[in-house]
């Protein structure tokens, strides 16, 4: 019984990380229509961040989420609207800007990697932080990956209400449904499309933060979570925000259960998924 506990809250508590990224790249790739292989180095940007500003200053890494999310928001935004939004006005049609923003977000991972790599190294980070251990009905786990659910948890519905409840969401949504009946209304199409590529790229750098909070980090973590976050993504359906909150629960609950049996095989496990969904129900759990 213990064990079954320990497997499912600690999938419970990756799920809730997974969620979170995946939101970040469903907002880019559902509704910007960029397929951001770079999202991950956002994660890595966000990650040692939080480490410098704890080693180097003293900064409590739950305060530097105030720091990691606008930064990331920023340099996301300014990414989408000197790079993204040329390649968009100089490509024939959307299908030919899709191909272009794959190529594009491929040079980006490595421009990213390779300047982070030259400000931080390629050493592995890490940094000590609420390692007090909780016990759950016998399941012990850090109070550190506690808290990190409970923040992704927080942040993926306070994300999830912003774009249900609010004027901007609303047009957030129509510019996902149909860009140019949107533009025909009165949405300023290049500005929704530029703030949803920075939101996406905040919840990545915040879940960089909260991975800081559990797991080591270095310069080239960011390519392992962007392959989650796109199965993530296909999982819970393309554009859709509960979609990717389910999603990335399910994946954290399953990887957990393979990484229980062999933890060699989890990559394996969400790589079989992947391949399962788009033969399977390639519109997702929540896509339509």
């Amino acid at each position: 019984m213990i064990t079954f506990l320990n497997v499912v809250i600690a999938g419970l508590l990756l799920g809730g990380l997974y969620a979170l990224i995946a939101m970040g790249l469903s907002m880019q790739y559902g509704v910007a229509r960029v397929a951001n292989f770079s999202h991950g180095e956002f994660i890595m940007l966000g990650g040692l961040t939080t480490w410098t500003l704890y080693t180097a200053f003293g900064v409590n890494p739950l305060v530097s989420l105030a720091v990691c999310g606008p930064l990331t928001f920023i340099l996301g935004y300014i990414i989408h609207r000197t790079l993204f939004k040329r390649l968009f006005v100089s490509s024939a049609s959307p299908d030919i800007f899709e191909s272009n923003s794959v190529l594009a977000s491929f040079a980006l991972l490595f421009i990213i990697q390779n300047i982070a790599s030259i400000a931080w190294g390629p050493e592995i980070r890490g940094y000590s932080y609420l390692r007090v251990p909780v016990n759950l009905a016998g399941a012990v786990f850090g109070a550190n990956r506690l808290v990190t659910l409970g923040f992704a948890v927080v942040i993926g519905l306070a994300f999830y209400l912003f774009v249900t409840r609010t004027r901007m969401g609303k047009a957030i949504r129509a510019a996902a449904q149909d860009p140019a009946t949107a533009g025909l209304m009165g949405v300023n199409i290049d500005l929704v499309l530029a703030l949803c590529f920075g939101f996406g790229a905040a919840l990545a750098g915040i879940a960089g933060m909260l991975i800081s909070l559990c797991y080591p980090v270095h310069v080239i973590m960011g390519q392992e979570y962007t392959i989650i976050a796109l199965i993530v993504v296909v999982l819970g359906g393309l554009g859709s925000i509960p979609g990717s909150f389910i999603g990335g629960f399910v994946l954290g609950i399953i990887g957990s259960v393979v990484t229980h049996i062999d933890p060699g095989l989890s990559l394996v496990a969400y790589y079989l998924i992947f391949v399962l969904l788009l033969l399977v129900r390639p519109t997702g759990i929540m896509g339509r």
